[in-house]
């Protein structure tokens, strides 16, 4: 496609242009770059994309585009085809009658691929916790009423083809375009993802059509990056308020109501909605067994009713699978095939998820990483059977600060032993954020701080007595540790594994 044609179709307004290329790929990463590119200079806090326009071209760029005049100009010298759209904090631009960068960048992507979400049914997942769950919970159970589902969030791309691991939950707007137009040639007809706040504030997912979006909660988090609870709180509402306006679809929202969040949600939302909650709702849930690994759930909609069982264990399941179904009614399929479909549903890498061994003690590894998500495992956990409860659990470094001792004292409160250890980091002093961390523990609550995560877990498993649980909580699924910018291998199911023999 000719880059002039695609701006025509996309309706985008960049500032400036110089040239026209025909363009086979759009990349925002230089190292992707191939012969026919259209190489995007994104954004970024600690490097001036423009850098790289001298290496895609190099590569074969034939097309940039910058957020710079000096950007701008560069690309054009070399040659290739230039358009110049300004960044929010560019302040030499006059952007009153251009769309802004950010606008332009997902109305190229999404044109490029043909508006491909058009014809998938889509559904979101935002909220603080139960994301990754649910959206997963929902592939599931499209695949078991017969549709090719896809997945995208924390747990990476999952096609029906194959499935990797991502860097982000939402991926920049070039990036997240190219995986769904991948989805679509493995053969998916719809889609689950998850969609966080970072994403709908950076309009990485603008321009996606959803057919349906999940509310699941909001409590703490992120606050380094939105600056306030009001904001993230606006940032979570554009899935759907915002976001719906850019489709010509039919939209429906699945609100937790028993967030108060939700509940005041209930009155700004102006598409169709669908409530749902364990205390009010048009959806209600009533568990009726909970276990380590299952789940029976009376579900109530509409004066229907309908007994599901899952696989999921664990009492904030509950919650997961409830929004899962909400979600799936949103979509337009009948409470019986939302019990069923549930069924066939697994468990989710990372997220309560137990490691087998011979000793006798219960080990749970989990994603947990909020204060409202940790205190959700450790009070599901304490309902289970169990002698102690040894939790060990950390905090990332470059993120919000504030939660730290809220973590401390939701561990340290529920919990017999606490061992405080390091997650990602990142570029903070380990012995700095354990301090802050160790801060709010309870008084009196028994706690340990070790640096080293490997030798945090062998302290924990080799305290442990038969009939005690080990809950490992903060990183899941992840098979790293961030340190510094760089990431280390390392699996909690492993480390777990590694300390049990």
């Amino acid at each position: 496609m000719l880059v002039s044609e695609l701006i025509h179709r996309s309706g985008a307004r960049p500032r400036a242009t110089s040239g026209d290329a025909d363009v086979a790929s759009l990349v925002s990463d230089s190292r992707q770059v191939e012969p026919g590119a259209f190489f995007v200079c994104m954004p970024g806090k600690h490097v001036d994309s423009h850098e790289f326009i001298p290496q895609a071209v190099a590569a074969g760029a034939v097309a940039v585009l910058a957020h710079s005049r000096a950007g701008f100009e560069m690309a054009r010298r070399l040659g290739a085809c230039a358009l110049w759209s300004s960044a929010e904090d560019a302040v030499a631009a006059e952007t009153d009658d251009t769309d802004d960068f950010q606008d332009l960048v997902w109305r190229l992507a999404k044109e490029f691929h043909g508006n491909l979400t058009r014809s998938m049914t889509v559904i979101g997942v935002t909220g603080t916790n139960g994301k990754t769950t649910t959206a997963w919970v929902l592939r599931d159970m499209l695949a078991a009423v017969g549709r090719k589902p896809a997945y995208l969030g924390t747990l990476g791309i999952q096609t029906p083809l194959h499935s990797r691991l991502l860097e982000n939950t939402t991926p920049l707007p070039i990036e997240t375009n190219n995986l769904i137009a991948e989805c679509a040639r493995d053969g998916a007809d719809s889609l689950a993802m998850e969609v966080s706040s970072h994403a709908l504030t950076e309009r990485r997912a603008d321009g996606i059509e959803f057919d349906a979006a999940v509310f699941t909660n909001l409590t703490q988090d992120h606050l380094d990056f939105h600056g306030s609870m009001a904001e993230y709180e606006l940032a979570k509402l554009r899935l759907f308020t915002e976001l719906p306006m850019q489709a010509e679809k039919r939209f429906t929202a699945a609100i937790n109501v028993d967030d108060p969040v939700g509940a005041r949600w209930m009155d700004l939302i102006h598409t169709h909605k669908i409530s749902y909650g364990l205390q009010q709702g048009a959806l209600q849930c009533k568990p009726l067994e909970i276990k380590v690994d299952g789940l029976v759930l009376s579900l109530v909609y509409e004066g229907g009713r309908a007994e599901a069982h899952s696989l999921l264990g664990g009492t904030f399941n509950v919650y997961n699978c409830l929004s899962a179904v909400a979600g799936f009614l949103a979509l337009g399929f009948s409470l019986e095939h939302a019990a069923e479909a549930l069924g066939s549903a697994r468990p989710v890498p990372g997220r309560f998820e137990a490691v087998p061994n011979e000793r006798g003690i219960g080990i749970i590894v989990d994603y947990a990483h909020t204060p409202d998500a940790l205190e959700k495992l450790l009070e599901s956990t304490r309902k289970l059977d169990h002698k102690r409860i040894i939790t060990v659990f950390g905090c990332g470094g470059d993120r919000d600060r504030t939660k730290r001792p809220k973590m401390a004292l939701a561990a340290s409160s529920l919990s017999d032993l606490t061992v405080v250890t390091s997650d990602n980091p990142r570029t903070e002093d380990p012995a700095t954020i354990l301090a802050e961390v160790a801060a709010g523990v309870a008084p009196h609550a028994e706690s340990i701080q070790i640096i080293d995560r490997r030798e945090a877990v062998k302290y924990a498993v080799d305290h442990a007595r038969p009939g005690d649980i080990v809950v490992i909580a903060g990183k899941g699924h992840e098979n790293y540790q961030i340190i510094g910018r760089t990431k280390h291998p390392m699996d909690d199911r492993e480390l777990a594994r590694e300390a049990l023999s």
